[in-house]
């Protein structure tokens, strides 16, 4: 990674939203280092250097976290959970980006830490636009440790 790219984690399952996403956070040229992991248990070893992740150095947590919540094995309420309740990880911003528009999905979120809850447009060009407008925000304008 370079010293001036910013590290990104996508937890995302479904491949074609993973994929517009990695697009669209590209199309902007944001200096981004983005890994995709595809469920919660993965992410998880990912952010705590755990599983096949053991030999990631910890110190190198990432900047922002692109989080889905319907995903197997582990689901994106509960790695939220995990993230926002360990001292090293819960300063990390988690922005929810999932299908759910259910309320108790957005109450819970917002009530574990998340920063953000955003629900995934149906047509291209509008997922295209909230990531790429995601990206600009998060990776741009907001300051963060």
């Amino acid at each position: 990674m370079e010293n001036n790219e910013i590290e990104v984690l996508l937890v995302e399952d479904n491949e074609e939203d993973a994929e517009l996403t990695i697009r669209a956070l590209k199309k902007n040229n944001l200096p981004v280092n983005l890994m995709h992991v595809k469920n919660g248990a993965e992410a998880l070893d990912f952010i705590f250097c755990t599983g096949v992740y053991s030999k990631r150095n910890f110190e190198n947590k990432p900047k922002i976290i692109l989080l889905d919540l319907k995903m197997p094995k582990i689901n994106g309420i509960e790695v939220l959970q995990k993230i926002k309740s360990n001292a090293e990880t819960k300063a990390i911003p988690v922005i929810v980006l999932t299908s759910s528009k259910e309320d108790p999905d957005i109450e819970r979120c917002y009530q574990l830490g998340a920063n953000s809850y955003i629900v995934k447009p149906v047509d291209f060009a509008n997922f295209t636009k909230v990531v790429s407008d995601l990206g600009m925000y998060w990776l741009l304008l907001n300051t963060c440790k």
